[in-house]
């Protein structure tokens, strides 16, 4: 049979319609694009494919050894799983048919929710995303090319009843209503080869004759070799196939300028520390992803993959030591970066400094232990604004290099530069860079690479930008297509040239080559995301206080170990980290801000409550240390009371003091102010020296005569009066304030 022939339309339009049509996995088409021939054979069902299945009660997320320990029930394609949160191991029994003989075989499984493919073994293989999004990524690679007499296969998969993105649309519903997933297919593919590189030729090809100026000539050469390819395929023809193969091979063979721009390209999955999903399920999503990254690498050695956030690979090295060793040896090789060197992607609007300084410390002494070398990139992708002092914090933890993208997001003003120098409130500089792709979560498309030359605001002075790729927020990272148009794209004429990199290789060169870079002095200002300085008041005066109370912890227990030679305290320095590490994590930057889910809150409430209550016990038993060992007496005694001061500055305040032991150390029977919430008698104590210490006694406090008295009176027209030498402040009876008067100011 003659093919149809279509030469290119007046209208240009029309023929990039039916090129498009041609890779589209639509209905109309389908049956006769290239679609049809993706897949030369499938079998699905008995006795191919035997499913069985466990779920797990409630929310529990069981362990392999657990799991598979369990009885297990006959289980089939058009089943539902659920609810939201919950888990369901199938036990899965694969019998290759002998028509899949010589040709790659693959398990597809769409569970439409997040799976986790387990080896018969307990080994952590490849992690699985169904539903029909742009994430999709449900293939499980069986063999490269299947013998006449194939052994079964026996194998786990371990569904998470959630999304990438948590369960359901987050902007309408609660992420903890009750959702149940489809499982769609449990089949066995063998993929065609020779039709799916043509498939990703087309993707490149299609996409450039779209994105490219309409009038220029390589977007004419783009679409018509796009349109002479589908005038070749014919679906029923496998020759036409390679044939079709012919003229792309001629289109890409047409090499980039090398004065064009340079892109280097790096994957990552951007995975939130906890989002719209707990921090339970992201110790799930790390072994998922990264497994899946893994298992790219070792089919593309050029493929280079970074992750971030110390925190997320202890959470590996806990849970799946197997994996974290894969990534161990992989970083060896260069082809998976960790980098970041923080303990998480936190915030940096509501930590304190000493916080941030901590990100650093725990992060850095993470990677230094288990990868052999600190990160020289300071990599925040995605947090709410940038505190002026963080350059100076940079250069201390190590780090020279700045990478995020966030301030593109603005709504208002549009940020200025793309790679500029960032400089602290001290002076101190960081070479910056914000991907002009705009976004960490780049498909690996024609146009993306276009438009990013585009909104380079430096391309005057640096020629060359980062490009991050792969599916994030939720986990996933790139996936085996984006990787193959990558490589298509990597030099061929009408694009910038791209190369896959380590992120310090594209600083380096900046350094190197870059002209005239300009300086922003100060704070990185967000213009998006509002609230983040009130929502979730708990969360963060429960952050307040727990770094306070370590503050205080650790400077009594460090004078505890050394102030007396005969001191017996041994300073608790891994219980101090471990809290360390829970306010740190509390403060990434979707956790204190307040932009989490309900869950992820209820998870934080009892980690400020194991905070909280361990920082204080250590804080008592240091300062009772420290009052016998420097001051010579106990931190309570007849005599009366040793107040510390744990700040550098001379301080007069206000000491509660439980009843019982005031009514030990004071006699006197005067009228004194009692707290409401626990009934301490609150005593002032005054003047007590930086780092020191301040013995309160009956006779030397004068609790019943402050030297500047509150008054409280009622008025006679219904109203309140609170008054001290200050101000004087009126009330109505609903407690409104209705009159302030500043007696300094006179007004």
């Amino acid at each position: 049979m003659k093919p149809h022939m279509s030469y290119l339309q007046k209208h240009p339009n029309i023929t990039r319609s039916r090129v498009s049509n041609f890779v589209n996995d639509n209905y109309q088409w389908k049956d006769v694009n290239i679609q049809a021939v993706l897949y030369d054979v499938k079998a699905s069902g008995e006795p191919h494919v035997q499913l069985k299945v466990w779920s797990a009660p409630g929310q529990e997320r069981p362990t392999f050894e657990h799991a598979v320990k369990q009885e297990f029930r006959p289980a089939k394609v058009g089943q539902m799983f659920g609810p939201s949160w919950t888990t369901h191991w199938f036990q899965v029994h694969v019998s290759i048919p002998a028509q899949f003989f010589g040709k790659p075989v693959q398990f597809l499984f769409d569970s439409s929710s997040e799976a986790m493919v387990w080896s018969a073994e307990g080994e952590p293989i490849i992690g699985l995303t169904g539903g029909n999004g742009g994430e999709r990524h449900v293939d499980y690679a069986l063999t490269a090319c299947a013998t006449a007499n194939e052994p079964e296969r026996m194998f786990y998969v371990e569904i998470a009843c959630n999304g990438l993105f948590g369960n359901g649309d987050y902007h309408e519903h609660p992420q903890d209503r009750d959702i149940y997933y489809r499982l769609n297919s449990a089949e066995l593919a063998a993929p065609n080869p020779d039709a799916w590189a043509l498939y990703h030729d087309m993707e490149v090809i299609v996409d450039m004759a779209k994105e490219l100026p309409q009038d220029s000539p390589r977007s004419w050469q783009a679409l018509t070799a796009a349109n002479d390819i589908v005038n070749i395929f014919e679906h029923a023809d496998p020759t036409s196939i390679n044939k079709a193969r012919s003229v792309s091979d001629a289109f890409f063979a047409v090499t980039s300028n090398p004065a064009s721009h340079q892109v280097y390209a790096i994957g990552n999955c951007h995975i939130d520390t906890a989002w719209l999903w707990p921090f339970a399920e992201t110790r799930r999503k790390t072994a998922r992803s990264w497994s899946t990254q893994l298992n790219l690498m070792d089919s593309f050695e050029e493929y280079r993959f970074t992750a971030s956030q110390a925190q997320q690979f202890e959470w590996l090295k806990e849970d799946y030591p197997s994996l974290f060793k894969r990534i161990q040896d992989k970083a060896k090789t260069g082809q998976f970066v960790p980098i970041g060197g923080t303990w998480v992607e936190m915030d940096c609007n509501i930590p304190s400094g000493e916080s941030l300084a901590r990100q650093f410390l725990l992060g850095q002494r993470f990677y230094k232990q288990h990868f052999g070398q600190t990160c020289d990139v300071f990599w925040l992708p995605d947090t709410f604004g940038y505190s002026s002092q963080l350059p100076q914090i940079v250069r201390l933890a190590g780090a020279k290099y700045f990478f995020t993208q966030k301030l593109s997001w603005n709504n208002i003003n549009k940020f200025p530069n793309t790679t500029f120098w960032w400089t602290g409130l001290d002076g101190s500089s960081v070479l910056t860079h914000m991907a002009p792709s705009e976004t960490y979560s780049a498909q690996c498309r024609p146009g993306e690479l276009i438009n990013g030359v585009k909104k380079h605001k430096d391309v005057a002075y640096s020629n060359e930008s980062l490009y991050l790729f792969g599916n994030g927020d939720g986990g996933g990272g790139p996936l085996r297509s984006m990787l193959k148009r990558l490589r298509r794209m990597a030099n061929v004429d009408g694009l910038p040239r791209v190369k896959q990199s380590h992120p310090r290789e594209f600083y380096e060169h900046v350094e190197k080559t870059a002209r005239e870079l300009v300086a922003w002095k100060g704070e990185l200002y967000f213009e998006l995301h509002r609230g983040t300085y009130t929502s979730q008041s708990n969360n963060k005066l429960w952050n307040r206080q727990s770094e306070f109370l370590l503050r205080d912890a650790e400077l009594l227990c460090t004078v505890a170990s050394f102030g007396s030679k005969d001191s017996e305290f041994e300073y608790p320095a891994e219980e101090l980290t471990r809290l360390w590490k829970l306010v740190c994590l509390n403060q990434f930057h979707d956790v204190v801000p307040g932009s989490a889910i309900n869950m992820v809150y209820r998870d934080s409430d009892k980690m400020y409550k194991d905070i909280i209550s361990s920082a204080n016990r250590i804080r008592k038993e240091a300062l009772a240390n420290v009052c016998r060992s420097v001051a010579g007496t106990d931190l309570t005694s007849s005599q009366g009371l040793t107040v510390v001061n744990t700040t550098g500055w001379m301080r007069s305040d206000i000491v509660a003091i439980p009843a019982f032991t005031y009514a030990n150390i004071f006699s006197d029977t005067s009228p004194v102010q009692i707290r409401a919430s626990d009934s301490a008698v609150l005593v002032p104590v005054t003047n007590v020296a930086g780092f020191g210490l301040h013995s309160v006694s009956a006779e030397t406090c004068l609790v019943h005569a402050p030297k500047h008295p509150v008054h409280v009176l009622k008025t006679d027209k219904d109203t309140y009066l609170l008054e001290n030498r200050f101000v004087s402040v009126t009330f109505n009876a609903s407690g409104h304030i209705i009159s302030f008067y500043d007696k300094t100011e006179g007004r």
